[in-house]
């Protein structure tokens, strides 16, 4: 199999049109994993590294809207289209609100599909192009959540962790608002949030450690402050 083809798990639980889905994206060279529910979607998702994914909202087991919102705890970035029946308004909001990117109605034609694809695939290459940054000798690259040490192998960051350093990074050398950070990642700005937020701040200033020039600064009273060259 060629390890270049772009990867999409498609869960569709309609068996008729699961191979219909299937055999024309593998005619356009794509490499597909076909689950015929939410549950053996996500394990799959958990042992796989797909670029793309292309998700029935009705299955069983676990439905498409649960299903992404697995995902998307696990990865903030993956594009999803959602396949649905299902036409009403609030329906579509609703896969909007879990993570989704695209929402195609049934029954859809396949051409239709395949360029939305393609343009949420081209989409991701620009965000991941313009999402990755330098910081000393560390490369950070947001929609992937990794981080690498020179030509040293990318350590896989949680979502937190990651998003914690998208915001030090954007206000490197400045003041990082404490109240404002725990109320944009965690919801909340009281005693058991701001001790959390504590945790992982420490947790990154271990994963910074190797560049000496790198530190995470606690002003007492306002927040932290990335200090980088």
């Amino acid at each position: 199999m060629n390890s270049s083809k772009i990867k999409i798990l498609l869960a569709e639980d309609e068996p008729s049109l699961a191979m219909i889905v299937k055999e024309s994206l593998e005619t356009r060279d794509f490499d597909v994993t076909l689950c015929e529910d939410g549950q053996k979607a996500y394990d799959s998702f958990l042992g796989n590294d797909f670029d793309l994914l292309v998700l029935d909202v009705m299955m069983p087991l676990m439905d498409g809207f649960e299903l992404a919102t697995k995902i998307r705890k696990n990865n903030p970035s993956i594009p999803i289209v959602f396949l649905t029946a299902k036409a009403q308004t609030e329906d579509v909001l609703k896969g909007f609100h879990v993570g989704g990117n695209d929402y195609l109605k049934k029954p859809f034609s396949m051409e239709e599909l395949i360029v939305r694809i393609h343009n949420l695939l081209e989409r991701k290459n620009v965000q991941q192009s313009a999402d990755t940054f330098s910081i000393g000798r560390y490369l950070f690259n947001f929609p992937q959540q990794k981080l690498s040490f020179e030509e040293n192998e990318p350590v896989k960051l949680t979502h937190r962790e990651s998003h914690l350093l998208y915001h030090l990074i954007q206000n490197k050398n400045k003041v990082l608002d404490r109240s404002y950070i725990l109320q944009k990642l965690w919801g909340s700005d009281d005693f058991f949030t701001g001790r959390s937020m504590d945790v992982f701040i420490t947790k990154l200033r271990k994963k910074l450690a190797k560049d000496e020039a790198l530190e995470i600064v606690n002003v007492r009273g306002y927040g932290y402050k990335l200090l980088c060259p």
